[in-house]
C-alpha cells in the first residue's frame, strides 16, 4: 500500500495513551451533559457560553471573541446565542466603537443561572478528575493540555482578560432590533445562524 512504509506507527505505549485519552475525553464530555442536563436541563456548551461571559469584564465579549473562547464556529455561536437570548440570558449589542462587531452581554438572569448550575458542575470537575490526581499530576496534567492546545489552536486566548468596552463597567444595554441583528454583525464574523438547525444545537 502507497505510503504504508513511511507512516510512523504508534508504538504499543503510545496506542494505549492514546486509547485512554480518546475514552476519557468522550466519556468525560457525557458526564458533563449528563450533570448539566440531570441537575439544570442546561447544555453544556450553554453553560461554558455563560461561564465564559459571566468571567469577561464587565460580562461582556464580542461574538467573535467568544466563538475563540468556547472553540466554536461562528455559526453555531450564533445559533446558540439566539437560544440564549430568547431565554432573556445573553443580550447583542453594537460594539460602540465598531458598530459592524456584535457584544454579547450576560444579563442579571443569565448570571443567575451560571450561579445556581457552577456548584454541581465544578463537584463534578473535581470528583471526575482533579481530586483523581496528586499535585504533581495536575502540574503535569496543565502543561501537557497547554502544550497540545497550542499545537492545534496556537492563537485563541485559553480565557478572555481584557474588557470589550474598556468604558462600560456594566454590560451594554442597547439592543440590536430583532430584526436587524443579523446585518449589525461583522460580515467577517460571519455569525449568520446555518441553514441547518439541526447541526447547531450546541456550540
Amino acid at each position: 500500500m502507497v505510503g504504508m512504509t513511511d507512516t510512523r506507527w504508534l508504538d504499543d505505549e503510545e496506542q494505549r495513551t492514546w486509547r485512554a485519552f480518546v475514552a476519557f475525553s468522550r466519556l468525560l464530555s457525557e458526564a458533563m451533559e449528563r450533570q448539566l442536563h440531570r441537575d439544570e436541563g442546561l447544555p453544556f456548551s450553554y453553560y461554558l457560553i455563560l461561564a465564559m461571559l459571566s468571567e469577561a469584564p464587565g460580562r461582556s465579549l464580542t461574538m467573535t471573541e467568544l466563538a475563540s473562547v468556547v472553540r466554536a464556529s461562528p455559526s453555531r455561536m450564533s445559533h446558540a446565542v439566539n437560544k440564549l437570548q430568547a431565554n432573556g440570558w445573553v443580550i447583542r449589542s453594537r460594539h460602540p466603537e465598531d458598530r459592524r462587531a456584535i457584544i454579547a452581554s450576560l444579563t442579571d438572569e443569565g448570571m443567575a443561572v451560571v450561579e445556581k448550575a457552577a456548584p454541581g458542575h465544578v463537584g463534578e470537575v473535581r470528583r471526575l478528575v482533579f481530586d483523581r490526581l496528586t499535585p504533581e499530576q495536575r502540574e503535569s496534567f496543565d502543561d501537557i493540555l497547554s502544550t497540545l492546545l497550542v499545537g492545534l489552536d496556537p492563537d485563541a486566548p485559553i480565557c478572555p482578560d481584557t474588557p470589550v468596552c474598556p468604558t462600560d463597567p456594566e454590560p451594554p444595554s442597547a439592543l440590536c432590533p430583532d430584526d436587524d441583528i443579523d446585518e449589525c454583525q461583522s460580515p467577517a464574523d460571519d455569525c449568520q445562524a446555518p441553514p441547518d438547525d439541526s447541526d447547531c444545537d450546541a456550540a
